[in-house]
């Protein structure tokens, strides 16, 4: 398991201790993923632009990530991005087709923890960009809630094939605490092993936030620091977005 560095989870308990207690949910704004499946017949929709920025480079995606409780402990879910880079590149970006499916269910004064199996296509569209064949990632989620506190993680393997192109690992851990009935605060740490011949590992560290604004929108947000090859892969990250729930 990843190791989260100890000033970053210092600052984050400093930053949170003595907030008043409210219920804790994980997921974006972070990398890092939770188990928890959206509720049955209800929408989870990301209005999301997301990049990272390396030396003369800034490259992300912008869309929709759309989330539906298609059954008790199921959820579907679609992406639909639009892709840039440098500012003189634009087209679509990779279409995610997923299934979110909880195999355990934390229970109150048990440590057992929501695990979840969330395999997802990535279907590149070539539209403005390189046509690259269809990936898959493979990861297990878990999450365990301690009243206002929740710590999250896991990760898997994504099959990536084409030219020069290498199968890759992607793990992280986040600890989250909410603040009142509104807001949240966390920071994870996040691990991803070389995707092509020539590439390096690459790890960052994300600070994120949460603030929900009315009943149904919840204004979010993240970004950090790359801390392992960061010059050549992300020296910096961020992730907005606008989340409606219905």
């Amino acid at each position: 398991m990843t190791r989260l560095p100890a000033p970053w989870l210092a600052l984050a308990a400093a930053t949170v201790l003595g907030a008043a207690p409210a219920q804790v949910r994980a997921g974006p704004p972070y990398v890092t993923d939770d188990p928890e499946p959206t509720d049955p017949g209800h929408w989870e929709i990301y209005n999301f632009a997301t990049g990272s920025q390396t030396p003369g480079d800034l490259a992300g995606e912008a869309g929709l990530d759309i989330n539906y409780g298609a059954a008790p402990n199921v959820q579907a879910t679609a992406v639909v991005p639009v892709a840039f880079d440098n500012g003189d590149r634009l087209g679509a970006g990779v279409l995610q087709l997923a299934i979110k499916y909880r195999l355990l269910r934390q229970q109150p004064g048990s440590w057992m923890p929501d695990v979840s199996f969330f395999p997802r296509v990535l279907l590149p569209t070539g539209v403005g960009f390189d046509p690259t064949p269809t990936g898959l990632f493979l990861p297990l989620w878990a999450e365990k809630d301690f009243g206002p506190w929740s710590v999250f993680g896991g990760g898997g393997l994504q099959l990536n094939p084409g030219p020069q192109q290498r199968n890759f690992w992607q793990s992280g851990i986040a600890i989250s605490r909410a603040l009142g009935e509104r807001a949240s605060i966390g920071v994870e740490v996040f691990q991803q092993t070389a995707s092509a011949r020539g590439q390096q590992d690459f790890a960052g560290v994300n600070v994120g936030a949460t603030y929900k604004l009315s009943a149904h929108w919840t204004l979010m947000g993240a970004a950090g620091p790359g801390v392992e090859n960061a010059r050549r892969e992300d020296q910096y990250m961020f992730y907005a977005a606008l989340e409606a729930t219905y």
